[in-house]
């Protein structure tokens, strides 16, 4: 199922004019406060009817100003996954799983509840109260209300923001399980890069109410125009070990990449992102250095940006590698497309939350 959006609306001040498409799987949208994200979600979801425009989910309509078309929120098999997690206070967590069931029609195929328990790990929570859950887990439990109405899209609004970081490293897992698993499309909103990495199959990078650039992750946030000074690279990996002083070995295309250890098994296939602030590059590999990780690669371009920086793209094997250096540096190394260079990558700088399954791995329980 792919969801079809064409919207126009002003606001006081704001116009939004946007107009994409998010196939299987999870589509980030992505950009600063105020870019238009949360009232894209608002009229997919219903709660905000358009000036003029257009939303589907492959032929079913719910939204078509042309035609007068307007299906009220309780009739558009959505799944919403709230920042608070929203679950009834007076009812056990199961119970709360099972009034996700009430929204679902009659002839829908809903999800089995065991399989959604499974899924999310939430066998045990299963007779406690909402109050007496940690907020990673009362997200988990969000989840599987939204998965029991049988959704046609699954809508999440920030569902992280209100969440410390330890509580965000335990639901990561879960919402990459649900991009694999769930079989409908995920409409995701962010503005934290490292979510869109670990978890987009397709990025919208939205400004001021406009679509920026729309694509896989690795694109949208190397494209400087589209997410500003926040751009990284997405490199593909795969476990290859871990190691007894602590540390994982990721192989890379171009090389191995040292991080710390990862709960994953070898074999295991990620996706890494790198900040582009983070990567030093050198024409010759480099000798004596405490970095474990130097990458080599050959020189794509070079893009200056406004002030005294300037972007320098890399192939590395089958990934490209952006650094973000000061022209004056470009300038004095002797930097051109073509050349031959290293990229040299702090251990500390791919954090756990810069790292994601591409299958996701079941967490544990």
């Amino acid at each position: 199922m792919t969801l079809q959006v064409r919207l126009t609306h002003r606001f006081a001040g704001f116009d939004l004019d946007v107009a994409f498409d998010a196939p299987p799987g999870l589509t980030v949208l992505f950009g600063p406060s105020g870019s238009g994200k949360t009232t894209i979600v608002n009229a997919v979801a219903g709660l905000l009817r358009p000036d003029a425009g257009r939303i589907a989910v492959d032929d079913w309509v719910l939204t078509d100003s042309a035609l007068r078309r307007h299906l009220p929120p309780h009739r558009r098999r959505l799944g919403y996954v709230f920042q608070e997690g929203r679950l009834f206070p007076h009812l056990s967590v199961r119970q709360n799983l099972l009034y996700g069931r009430w929204f679902a029609p009659r002839d829908a195929t809903a999800p089995d509840l065991d399989r959604v328990v499974q899924m999310l790990g939430i066998g045990p929570l299963l007779a406690r109260r909402p109050g007496t859950l940690s907020g990673g887990e009362r997200s988990r439990v969000a989840i599987g209300r939204a998965l029991l109405a049988a959704p046609r899209l699954i809508l999440a609004d920030e569902p992280l923001a209100a969440l410390d970081e330890a509580r965000k490293a335990e639901i990561l897992p879960y919402f990459e399980r649900l991009r694999d698993e769930a079989g409908v499309p995920i409409l995701y909103v962010s503005h934290s890069s490292a979510e869109v990495a670990r978890l987009a199959t397709t990025v919208v990078a939205l400004r001021a109410g406009r679509v920026a650039a729309i694509g896989p992750p690795a694109q949208v946030l190397g494209d400087a125009g589209a997410v500003g000074a926040d751009t990284a690279s997405v490199l593909t990996a795969q476990v290859a070990g871990h190691d007894a002083d602590g540390l994982t070995r990721l192989q890379t295309g171009a090389g191995p990449v040292f991080v710390a250890r990862l709960d994953a098994p070898p074999g295991t296939h990620v996706r890494l992102r790198v900040g582009a602030r983070d990567v030093i590059l050198s024409r010759d590999r480099p000798q004596g250095l405490s970095a474990l990780n130097i990458l080599a690669g050959r020189i794509a371009a070079i893009t200056a940006e406004e002030g005294p920086n300037a972007q320098v793209v890399l192939t590395v094997g089958p990934d490209t590698l952006t650094a973000r250096l000061t022209r004056r540096s470009v300038a004095g190394m002797g930097l051109a497309p073509g050349q031959p260079c290293h990229a040299i990558l702090k251990t500390v700088a791919v954090a756990a939350g810069d790292i994601g399954a591409l299958r996701a791995v079941p967490p544990a329980t």
